[in-house]
C-alpha cells in the first residue's frame, strides 16, 4: 500500500493532523493507521464511571475525517524504515509514505511499588476494552483507593464516588492538583471532595500494596494501613516512543520526540504531534511534560497545515497549558504558570486578586462567588498566569486568559479592555473579575 500522508495514531492529535492535511492538501491521499478499532476521547475517560450513560458516549468518531476523504487502516505498526519511507505492520504488510506524522500518544506511568501487579490494581488507559474491564470491576468494588491527585486522579475519584463507593485519594505532594494550581485552589477541591465523603490524604506516599494476589489494602509512608479492594493508579503518563527508540529520531530531554516550531522531527518528512512530542513551556522554554488533548490538537493543526510547505506561518512558540475541571459544581480553570512556579523559576512577580459574583446559569448553587488570582511580571506588568474558581463560566473565561497570555497582554491592557456584560450572564461591568484582579496587581506595582 502507498499513501502521500501517513499518520500513526488515531487519537485527537492523529485525527486532526489527518483532517488538517486533507483540508490544506485535498489532492493528497491521507491514511491513519491505528491499532485500536475504537478510540476513546482522552479527557472524557474519567466520566465513564458516573456522568456518562455509557462508555460508548466517549468514543471518538471517525465519520468527520472519513467524509473529508481520510482513510483508516486498523493495524499495529511494528517498525518504521525512514530511509525507504516505509512502515511495517504486524500482519507482514507495509505502507509507503511521502510524509509521516507520529501521533502515538502516551502510556500510564506504573510506579515501582511492592504488590503493584496484583488483581484489582488498574491504570487509566486510553483503551476501550481495558476501561470496560475497569468499569465492571469498579461496579463490584466497595472501597476504592486512587493514587495520584492530579486531574485524572481527582476526576476519577469524584466519578467513582457517584457510584456509591467509599473513596480514598492519596497525593504525595502538599495539596491536590499541584501541577496547575496554587494551594488555595487545591484546598477548595479537597474541601468539596471531603464534604461528599471522600477521604483525602495529601503530603504522603503509598509504600506498599497489600494482598495475596488480589489487593486488599495499602500501606502509607507513615505506616497507616487503608483497606481497599480496588486501586486506581493516576500518577501521570509518559510519551509512547517505543516505535522510534534506537532510530534516527532524536528524543528530547523529557524522553519525548524532539520537534521544531513546525512539529518537524530530526528526520526529514517526519512530524510528531501530541503526547509523544516534546513541548516547551511558553515562558521558560524548558521542556514541559504537558499532555492535553487541546495541546495535541494545536500541534496537529500546525503539522497538518505545513506538511508540504510553510504556506501559512503557524509557529508554536511554546505551550501555555490551559486547564479546567469541575468537581461537585466547583469549576477550576488555570492558564500559564501559577505563583509557586513563577517564584521557583525566578520571576519577580505580583499577584492580583478579585472576588465577585458568578451569574452564569451553571454557577454553584451554594456559593455563587467567583475568585480570580492573576500573576504578573512586577517590572513590565505582563501577564504570566491565572487561576479562576467559580461556576461554569470559568471554563470559557480561562480561554480568554489563554489568549491574553499568548498575546503578551499586560495588567494595564486588562484594566482598560472593553467588555460586554449582562446581569443574567456575567459579573457586572463594575466588578468584572479579570479587570479587578489586574487593577489589584497594578496598585501593588505602584507601591
Amino acid at each position: 500500500m502507498r499513501t502521500d500522508v501517513l499518520v500513526i495514531g488515531g487519537g485527537p492529535a492523529g485525527t486532526i493532523a489527518a483532517t488538517t492535511a486533507k483540508k490544506n492538501y485535498p489532492e493528497k491521499k491521507v491514511v491513519i493507521v491505528k491499532k485500536e478499532k475504537t478510540t476513546l476521547v482522552p479527557c472524557g475517560i474519567p466520566y465513564i464511571f458516573g456522568t456518562l450513560k455509557s462508555i460508548e458516549d466517549d468514543v471518538l468518531g471517525t465519520k468527520p475525517a472519513e467524509n473529508l476523504g481520510v482513510e483508516f487502516v486498523n493495524a499495529e505498526v511494528t517498525s518504521v524504515e525512514f530511509e525507504s519511507k516505509k512502515v511495517n505492520l504486524k500482519s507482514g504488510e507495509s505502507i509507503e509514505y511521502e510524509k509521516l506524522v507520529l501521533a502515538t500518544g502516551s502510556l500510564p506511568i506504573i510506579p515501582k511499588i511492592e504488590g503493584i501487579n496484583q488483581e484489582g490494581v488498574f491504570t487509566v488507559k486510553k483503551d476501550k476494552e481495558y476501561m470496560e474491564k475497569v468499569l465492571e470491576y469498579a461496579k463490584k468494588a466497595n472501597n476504592v483507593l486512587i493514587i495520584g491527585g492530579g486531574f485524572i486522579g481527582v476526576e476519577v475519584c469524584d466519578e467513582i464516588r457517584k457510584m456509591g463507593k467509599k473513596i480514598t485519594i492519596v497525593e504525595a505532594l502538599a495539596h491536590l492538583l499541584p501541577a496547575a494550581y496554587d494551594e488555595e485552589f487545591g484546598k477548595m477541591v479537597e474541601e468539596k471532595l471531603s464534604q461528599n465523603g471522600v477521604e483525602v490524604k495529601t503530603g504522603i506516599k503509598v509504600e506498599k500494596l497489600l494482598g495475596n494476589g488480589k489487593v486488599t489494602g495499602v500501606q502509607l509512608s507513615d505506616g497507616t494501613v487503608i483497606e481497599t479492594d480496588m486501586v486506581v493508579l493516576a500518577i501521570g503518563y509518559k510519551p509512547n516512543v517505543d516505535l522510534v527508540k534506537d532510530t534516527d529520531i532524536h528524543l528530547g530531554y523529557s524522553g519525548a520526540i524532539w520537534i521544531d516550531e513546525y512539529m518537524r522531527t530530526s528526520v526529514k518528512d517526519v512530524f510528531a504531534v501530541g503526547d509523544c512530542a516534546e513541548h516547551k513551556d511558553f515562558f521558560t522554554r524548558k521542556p514541559s511534560k504537558l499532555m492535553l488533548a487541546s495541546t495535541a490538537v494545536f500541534d496537529a493543526r500546525i503539522a497538518g497545515a505545513n506538511l508540504y510547505s510553510l504556506k501559512v506561518i503557524r509557529q508554536n512558540h511554546g505551550n501555555l497549558g490551559v486547564f479546567s475541571t469541575s468537581i461537585e459544581g466547583l469549576t477550576l480553570g488555570a492558564a500559564g504558570i501559577n505563583y509557586q512556579t513563577a517564584v521557583r523559576e525566578g520571576f519577580s512577580c505580583v499577584v492580583g486578586e478579585a472576588k465577585t459574583v458568578d451569574r452564569h446559569p451553571g454557577t454553584i448553587p451554594d456559593k455563587s462567588e467567583l475568585y480570580v488570582k492573576m500573576i504578573f511580571s512586577k517590572d513590565c506588568g505582563i501577564l504570566l498566569g491565572a487561576q479562576i474558581a467559580g461556576g461554569k463560566s470559568v471554563g470559557e473565561m480561562i480561554n480568554i486568559v489563554g489568549l491574553a497570555l499568548q498575546k503578551g497582554v499586560t495588567a494595564n491592557d486588562l484594566v482598560t479592555m472593553q467588555i460586554g456584560t449582562h446581569p443574567l450572564l456575567t459579573s457586572a461591568p463594575t466588578t468584572y473579575p479579570l479587570v479587578l484582579a489586574a487593577e489589584s496587581a497594578m496598585m501593588k506595582m505602584r507601591q
